[in-house]
């Protein structure tokens, strides 16, 4: 069995949240609300693949 990746799976969470806030944003017609989610996904989603490559580099994937 494969164990769970559990900062891997906190970037994905977080993620998924920041994509959900733009839905959020949007539906609430705030242009920044919008624009800080889609900051926010950008910062996490990059910090969660440089995560991945520290992890892999470390055979730890």
């Amino acid at each position: 069995m494969k164990q769970i990746k559990w900062p891997l799976l906190f970037f994905a969470f977080a993620a998924a949240s920041c994509m959900i806030g733009i839905g959020i944003a949007i539906g609430e017609r705030s242009i920044v609300g919008a624009v800080a989610c889609i900051v926010a996904l950008v910062l996490v989603m990059g910090f969660g693949f440089k995560k991945k490559k520290e992890m892999r580099e470390a055979g730890e994937l």
